[in-house]
């Protein structure tokens, strides 16, 4: 059989690689010390508008190529809310300022859209919770920095949100920088297969809250989560039994089933695709999926920047009380592409996979990909397992600050893991400079977001593009 370009040219470089002698972490890191010649870290702070810059509601119209038509007006009534809600739609938008930014020259696998929100708890296979970053859509190697300098200013953006002083905005920002640039030290001096094996799970992240009134709100989500299970929580809420009939419930616009003359063809596209994705599980997930048949198939509308890809909810038995949800996500070129290079992989579902793969510690056992008839490439995960995503309001600036520290500490584990721990530490020095200036880049760049989110406003006001407010 002939192996894929892609996997031709990452053995190519495995080998290579291989080949080459070990540096020691000290001189690792006095190589991205030296970095800091070429880009100063004070280089990193701040941001301005460039000459050129596109219209941001002309990138987020071209980001809807390929989009379900009726599903857009969604997407834009939910960014439409507030500048929190449009910052977590503009993903497109920001990439391409990234691209004006400076950068130290090292890259890692990014996320791509690490704004908090993106951050989360869920299990493991082996039933364990842990917290790690969770939405991998957009996940391409590319610059560190980028993923850092949106996650930054995602938490400037959320204190203004939650009406925070802007100075305590700001220090929740340097809080998260802080962590960031603290455990990759850390990271930097532990061995290979420790930073592998390195995970953030509960006992470990109720120790970052220090308040006990945060302690106990969190214990509390997390204690109400392990109760819950598939068969008894998620199904009755999720489907409905017409006789021995199992069905996904509809609950327009948000889950619906194609129309009548639709079904055929998704059912045929859905035959067609299984195949695929069997193919792209382990074998010995292949046994225990081939253990549940297909009962049902839904759209499903998720997110905000996610709102309008083909996305379906797949209902798989085993037994009458034995279901399974699986989430088949639509999967589309990287925001980061045209800055950051094209994939190697040949699907971009598999892009996100392989991403997620090597991003998290842990990763779901049903994670797989596939193509569908119409070209439209797919990742497919179960639908809950277990997962736990924040919720914003109500926080004060010691919720937001703790929290701001455990998702720099997360994307620190997960940029560790693809790129070189000691030399992005020896670049982030051991002092404050680096901190204060991304969060001089999250302040401003917040500034920003805000001016875009108001020629967004006008954009839906006077009818160049249309929003549907969900009540």
């Amino acid at each position: 059989m002939n192996e894929p370009d892609s996997d031709r040219g990452t053995r190519r470089r495995s080998k290579a690689r291989n080949l080459t002698p070990y540096s020691s972490p000290d001189e690792r890191r006095r190589h991205g010390k030296a970095l800091r010649d070429k880009v100063p870290r004070e280089d990193q702070a701040g941001w301005e508008s460039f000459k050129g810059r596109r219209d941001p509601v002309e990138l987020l119209i071209e980001s809807n190529k390929g989009r379900l038509p009726q599903l857009i007006p969604i997407r834009f009534g939910r960014m439409v809310q507030s500048p929190f809600a449009f910052f977590r739609g503009a993903a497109a938008i920001m990439a391409a300022d990234l691209a004006h930014t400076p950068r130290s020259g090292l890259v890692v696998q990014a996320c791509g859209d690490a704004h908090l929100l993106n951050f989360g708890g869920f299990a493991t296979p082996e039933r364990n919770l842990v917290f790690d970053i969770n939405d991998l859509d957009e996940t391409l190697p590319a610059p560190w920095e980028w993923d850092l300098k949106r996650l930054a200013a995602s938490i400037v953006i959320a204190g203004r949100h939650l009406e925070l002083s802007e100075s305590d905005s700001s220090r929740a920002a340097t809080a998260t920088v802080c962590s960031y640039r603290e455990h990759m030290s850390d990271y930097a001096f532990m061995g290979a297969l420790d930073v592998w094996y390195e995970t953030i799970d509960v006992d470990r992240l109720l120790k970052q809250f220090s308040e006990e009134a945060v302690r106990k709100r969190v214990e509390q989500r997390i204690k109400k989560l392990r109760a819950r299970s598939v068969a008894d929580h998620d199904f009755p809420k999720l489907a409905e039994r017409h006789g021995k009939v199992a069905r996904i419930r509809d609950n327009p616009p948000l889950i619906f089933h194609p129309s009548a003359k639709e079904t055929p063809a998704y059912r045929d596209r859905y035959t067609d695709a299984v195949g695929g994705y069997r193919a792209s599980l382990p074998e010995h997930t292949r046994v225990l999926f081939d253990r549940f048949g297909f009962c049902d198939l839904a759209i499903k509308v998720v997110g905000v920047g996610s709102v309008g890809t083909m996305c379906l909810v797949g209902l798989f038995m085993a037994a009458d009380d034995d279901p399974l949800f699986l989430q088949i996500k639509e999967a589309n070129a990287s925001v980061l592409e045209p800055y950051a290079g094209k994939s190697l992989h040949p699907n971009h579902g598999q892009r996100v996979v392989a991403g997620q793969r090597l991003m998290q510690s842990a990763s779901d056992i049903f994670l797989g990909w596939t193509r569908g008839k119409n070209g439209r490439d797919f990742y497919v995960r179960q639908l809950r397992d277990m997962k736990i995503s924040a919720i914003v309001e109500g926080w004060d600036i010691n919720m937001l600050r703790a929290y701001g520290r455990v998702c720099g500490w997360a994307l620190a584990r997960a940029h560790a893991r693809s790129g070189d721990a000691a030399k992005i530490s020896g670049y982030m020095g051991g002092r404050a400079t680096f901190d204060d200036a991304i969060a001089e880049f999250a302040v401003d760049y917040a500034d920003q977001n805000r001016r875009d989110y108001r020629v967004f406003v006008r954009a839906v006001r006077h009818g160049r593009i249309k929003a549907i407010i969900e009540r």
